[in-house]
């Protein structure tokens, strides 16, 4: 009984790992300096190793889910609207319209799908990739993914004065939570249940890629980060938790990439701003942890007052 076990686990093993040198391998070509190249790369090999047999991932339809569809549709244009209303209307020229536009972009794409998936849905939060599940390979693998991350881009590089990266580094980690909840946890995995892995993991890495638009971004770096979204929706999926993505891998990315660029200008008030963000987040998430576990103990008690009635 116990081998007929380890022989029925031992795929899901093969294609965990196959699929973690994968994005080890992804993350390590990010030093070629045309991304075009680096996503031509990328996308059409995730493709072709998901086509391979025993690693092709398995799909039940369970029939598509419309209610789903229609939240994913209605959030993702209420986020896309608000940060480009932020970043090409308001601007910098009007900060408090920029940030309130910004944070609320970010509010409604975390706190959203909590509502949606916990009080309307009745789901918990590992639906969202939230929780302790797999800890073990995902602080593993995280740690590692980071690690590389972290060696191909800051190792080594001139930090300038405090004043200048702190503010952009709070608001990378604020940021990493949104996308890794919105994106992974709530896109992939919703689009998972009606589709399939494939098409959840293309079409979230789309809409990753498109919802740049917000940011005032062109066309051109979309290819880009198509493939990066690919990636990143590869890894998340190794573990379905979204630590394996946050804290470390996704914000050290993206804080490297907006030092380098040089283009962003935050002062210290706006850390303030950030952990205000943050605290709504936590706050919602603590509060569908409480609202599940009432559930919960409340069916306890019920149980054997049925029981006792029968």
């Amino acid at each position: 009984m116990g081998h007929d076990s380890e022989v029925n686990r031992s795929p899901g093993r093969v294609r965990i790992f196959v699929w973690a040198l994968f994005s080890l391998a992804a993350l390590l070509l990010l030093n070629i300096d045309n991304v075009a190249v680096w996503a031509a790369l990328v996308v059409p090999s995730a493709l072709l190793v998901a086509l391979l047999p025993g690693l092709r991932p398995g799909f039940t339809f369970r029939g598509v889910d419309s209610r789903d569809l229609l939240v994913i549709g209605a959030s993702y244009v209420a986020v896309v609207g608000l940060f480009r209303l932020a970043f090409t209307v308001f601007t910098t020229d009007n900060i408090l319209g920029l940030f309130l536009c910004f944070a609320f972009g970010l509010v409604i794409g975390v706190v959203g799908p909590i509502v949606y998936q916990v009080w309307m849905r009745g789901r918990d939060l590992r639906s969202l990739g939230l929780g302790f599940h797999q800890l073990g390979a995902t602080l593993i693998l995280g740690s590692v993914f980071a690690a590389i991350q972290f060696a191909m881009t800051l190792w080594g590089f001139d930090l300038p004065a405090p004043v200048e990266w702190v503010p952009l580094l709070v608001m990378s980690l604020v940021v990493g939570l949104f996308e890794a909840v919105f994106f992974r946890g709530f896109i992939q995995g919703r689009l998972e249940e009606s589709f399939g892995v494939i098409p959840a993991v293309g079409g979230a890495a789309l809409l990753y890629a498109l919802y740049h638009v917000g940011y005032g971004m062109t066309g051109g770096q979309m290819w880009f980060l198509f493939g990066l979204g690919v990636v990143y929706a590869i890894i998340f999926r190794l573990t379905t938790n979204i630590l394996i993505l946050w804290p470390l891998l996704t914000p050290l990315g993206a804080f490297f990439t907006n030092i380098q660029a040089g283009d962003i200008d935050l002062p210290w008030e706006s850390i303030l701003g950030f952990v205000d963000v943050a605290i709504v987040m936590v706050m919602a998430i603590w509060l569908a942890h409480r609202h599940i576990r009432k559930g919960a103990r409340n069916t306890a008690h019920e149980r054997p007052r049925e029981e006792a009635l029968t």
